[in-house]
């Protein structure tokens, strides 16, 4: 067994890529914009910063990209205080890691008081030694530095941790950073890309405790 396990945040410990979604899609009429159900896709799993500026100017180049992230944030955070849903077997996993000694991060693309909050919330906060977020970092997914600096902060090799994953870009920069790429999908599937570059898919946290367990990961 590996001895460090880092999770992304959204759509792997929380399920709230829906609500990111649904931001994207909905503060687009407030700049005079139509939906365009394509930049949810591109903007899942970028650093909420220079990335997802480049990605709102590709859909809308009239907009103030700073403006809009700012309000897609302030209405998934409104989101998030209604309906912050644990993603299946998040306790469960995290419950089996403690117990085994292996010690936890979270290396998210949202800034890290957004970690901090939506952990203390949902009183997680204790089981994560470690907390890195995207404005922690220059290059964000799919580069893999996130996860080399949590890795780091673990004390540990990225080789000798687990690495959870539910977006293209967080995977590509799971397996980047050398460590075990482990997919649970949530909004998309995986392609023959990421399936070549992934250790393992699982449907759930759970499937991916029991392969654990059963020491085949």
């Amino acid at each position: 067994m590996k001895r460090g396990a880092i999770f992304d945040m959204d759509g792997t410990l929380f399920d709230t890529e829906k609500l990111y979604r649904q931001a994207w899609l909905d503060i687009a009429a407030e700049f005079g914009e139509e939906k365009n159900y394509d930049l949810p896709v591109a903007a899942s799993g970028t650093n909420l910063g220079e990335e997802s500026f480049r990605v709102i100017r590709r859909f809308y180049p009239n907009v103030d990209a700073e403006a809009y992230l700012a309000r897609v944030l302030e209405e998934v955070n409104a989101l998030s205080k209604k309906n912050l849903e644990l993603m299946s077997g998040v306790e469960e996993i995290l419950n089996f890691f403690k117990a085994s000694g292996v010690v936890m991060a979270v290396a998210s693309a949202a800034p890290v008081e957004v970690i901090e909050r939506n952990l203390t919330r949902s009183n997680l906060r204790g089981y994560f030694k470690v907390l890195v977020g995207g404005d922690m970092i220059t290059n964000g997914k799919p580069a893999p530095d996130i996860f080399l600096l949590a890795a780091e902060k673990l004390n540990l090799a990225a080789n000798d941790c687990y690495i959870f994953e539910d977006s293209f870009n967080g995977i590509r920069a799971a397996a980047a950073s050398g460590g075990v790429a482990i997919m649970i999908p949530d909004t998309v599937q995986p392609t023959e890309e990421i399936k070549k570059i992934c250790a393992a898919i699982f449907p759930n946290l759970n499937e991916a405790k029991r392969n654990i367990m059963e020491g085949k990961l």
